[in-house]
């Protein structure tokens, strides 16, 4: 008989006893169904033991659940059950493996066909055609599930392996073994039953979505003060919100030049945030703006390299008529038709929290909160204005002078990363040297390499893993045609993060059931904490312990920043599902005034401004349906992590441990990796020590 730990196996029981004490003929869809649980459970234990009745009896019931009267009558049912309940642990042991590995092979063929798709839309291979769009928004595997349920396959799963709660998986789980949690991640996919129809949907959703966001370029020499002058150089375009937002850290080493342009940035955000913007602007090098009185002209400069006549022409320049909250309120439309095939987590929200990142939301508001109300955020603000020699304006919540870049200008950083990364395919060259400078042996270094692939992405990048063995992750880097820029190499470093995580905890690890990390949070922690050396990587810094306490204080004011947008996010999505009919009007005046709300709780006692929109600008907001809570979380993962790196002395070494405990528990995962449960403490400990010597020692900018 397989080991089930003490505590595991007496939850198992009072959830099973409870169930049974309770069971009514109201209890399932249809009326034949008590009657034939009762008698087949009786049946298994007769044939297979008494041992099995547990097993039996939770089977049962997780198969009775989800029976629809289309999937058969009371003599399919039966026939069904007695051909697919596994009679001893040998035949268990022999079907779990057959699964494991015909589910990778799914997957990994469901991902790979899905990344093909795309290629056109997600990487910078010329113009996309309509067809293109079509069958970006196509979802292989949509029909999937339904169709492992129309074939009884997804019984035989829930007839023989536990479909955990997250309060088991909470209260038991780190008692586990391995191939426990193995079995919870199998079932977890067939806790429900959604029609493809509503699968399909949501992806074209999301895919509309990425649509949207990774063509919302600006063009920035067009952008114009009153007296017609240009603050930015030629052919630079930058993407929302992502590419402005780090020109906004970059300018920081400009002096009263860079101030300017974070200024007209701002005001570029509000108006997207507001939809205020000239819907003629978006992507286009054929028009001036000025942002601040918000006029339009044919452009009196051409920078496009087309070479064609654009003065004289009369420009139209009407704003964006609400589209970033149509997106968004379309999102949360196809999101909602999932809703009554969730029983347990009968909102997007409740999916997001309970099974995605499995911490409760409340939990998760909390530990935001705890940073945002921190005593430490007035004292770092004074110490970022004592550096500026001004007070604080809205954009500075993107301040990132505490990082040693600080000193570098974006033109210096520019220069040294285009020389090294003229394509993709030196940045590919480069791996291994990447990896080895980050502690990784020579091997595995090129062991992860030989496992990544990069390609020129149309947006500002992202990794896209594998979900088998035999395929490669793939690295999305922007690489202009002059070369890859700083900012490119500052996301492409993120995204290989991402990437030898996926490498890790999928090729490497015991089970592929349990490739990958609890959530998206810790994989983007993993990812910040090479982001976080991209300097040391190009040769440009060491650090020292002044530099350890001014990434301390950065960290901790990123965390600030990002902690605001989440909750944001979250509160957006409450709005939504409280009112389900909302226009695109209604959505973009809600998340207006939920923007400033929460800018004035936490921001304005800081920054002497109400009423600001910035937290809104988010493109995750717009496309990633209720992602951007990762990221604070990610923040604080991530410091815990690099806190136990430094305490080793290698992050090559510890970041392979860490990603091979594989997508259990995150407390778990992290008392695995750290000690420690998930919080906001370390970091906050961390910054009160480094706040503590750089007041000590007088620092200035």
């Amino acid at each position: 008989m397989r080991f089930i730990c003490p505590v595991v196996l007496a939850l198992s029981l009072i959830v099973v006893m409870s169930s049974s004490a309770q069971i009514t003929s109201e209890s399932f869809a249809l009326p034949w169904m008590k009657a034939a649980v009762g008698s087949l459970e009786n049946e298994l234990v007769l044939k297979c033991g008494e041992a099995h009745r547990a097993r039996a009896h939770r089977g049962l019931l997780q198969v009775a659940r989800l029976w629809r009267a289309d999937d058969g009558d009371a003599a399919a049912f039966t026939a069904t059950v007695r051909a697919q309940f596994a009679p001893d642990q040998a035949t268990l042991d022999t079907m779990f493996n057959r699964i494991e590995f015909l589910f990778e092979q799914l997957n990994g063929h469901m991902t790979e066909i899905g990344r093909n798709l795309r290629t056109q839309t997600d990487l910078d291979l010329g113009p996309i055609l309509p067809f293109d769009e079509i069958l970006s928004g196509y979802d292989p595997s949509a029909h999937l599930t339904d169709d492992l349920f129309g074939n009884k396959f997804a019984f035989t799963i829930l007839l023989n392996f536990p479909l955990t709660t997250l309060d088991e998986r909470l209260a038991g789980g780190d008692a586990w073994t391995r191939r426990q949690w193995a079995e919870a991640r199998l079932t977890r996919g067939f806790g429900k039953r959604i029609p493809a129809e509503v699968s399909l949907a949501i992806a074209q959703a999301a895919s509309e979505g990425a649509r949207y966001i990774s063509s919302y370029n600006i063009w920035m020499h067009h952008l114009v003060d009153a007296e017609g002058k240009r603050l930015f150089p030629p052919k630079l375009r930058l993407l929302s919100h992502w590419n402005l937002r780090d020109e906004i850290k970059a300018s920081y080493s400009e002096g009263k030049p860079g101030l300017e342009k974070q200024r007209l940035i701002e005001t570029v955000m509000q108006r997207i945030v507001t939809q205020t913007i000239p819907a003629v602007v978006v992507n286009n090098p054929r028009v001036d703006w000025n942002p601040v009185t918000n006029t339009v002209a044919a452009a009196s400069v051409q920078d496009d390299g087309r070479g064609e006549k654009v003065a004289g022409e009369k420009i139209n320049g009407s704003p964006e008529p609400d589209t970033r909250y149509r997106v968004l309120l379309e999102a949360f439309l196809a999101s909602r038709k999932a809703d009554p095939y969730s029983p347990a987590t009968p909102t997007l929200i409740a999916r997001r929290f309970d099974e995605d990142r499995e911490i409760p939301e409340a939990r998760v508001k909390a530990m935001l909160e705890q940073v945002l109300s921190s005593p430490l955020v007035p004292r770092i603000a004074s110490l970022i204005a004592q550096r500026l020699g001004r007070p604080l304006e809205p954009f500075d919540i993107w301040y990132n002078g505490f990082r040693p870049r600080g000193t570098y200008t974006e033109a210096q950083l520019d220069a040294v990363v285009r020389e090294k990364y003229p394509t993709p395919a030196a940045y590919q060259k480069d791996i291994p040297s990447l990896l080895m400078k980050l502690g990784f042996t020579r091997e595995k270094s090129d062991y992860l390499a030989g496992h990544i692939e990069v390609d020129p992405a149309r947006g500002s990048g992202h990794a896209m893993g594998a979900a088998m063995r035999s395929a490669q992750a793939r690295l999305r880097t922007r690489v202009e045609s002059s070369g890859m820029n700083y900012k490119g190499f500052n996301i492409a470093v993120h995204e290989m993060g991402h990437n030898v995580e996926q490498v890790i905890s999928l090729n490497l690890i015991d089970h592929t059931l349990l490739a990958g990390v609890p959530n998206t949070a810790f994989t983007e922690a993993l990812a910040f904490v090479f982001q976080g050396h991209d300097l040391e990587l190009l040769g440009l810094a060491s650090p020292d312990p002044q530099q350890e306490a001014l990434k301390n204080l950065n960290d901790f004011w990123g965390a600030y920043e990002i902690a605001g947008v989440a909750l944001v996010d979250m509160a957006v999505w409450h709005w939504m599902y409280d009112h389900p009919d909302g226009t695109p009007a209604q959505l973009k005046e809600a998340t207006l005034r939920i923007a400033k709300d929460i800018w004035n709780k936490y921001y304005a006692p800081v920054f002497k401004t109400k009423d600001v929109v910035l937290l809104g600008v988010y493109s995750h907001m717009i496309d990633s349906f209720l992602y951007l809570p990762d990221y604070p979380i990610g923040h604080l993962i991530a410091h815990q992590i690099e806190e136990q790196m430094k305490k080793a002395g290698a992050i090559g070494p510890e970041f392979e441990r860490m990603a091979l405990s594989g997508c259990i528990a995150p407390d778990l995962w992290m008392k695995k990796a750290t000690g420690s449960a998930v919080g906001a403490d370390a970091m906050l400990e961390a910054t009160g020590r480094a706040l503590k010597q750089l007041e000590g020692e007088g620092s200035r900018r």
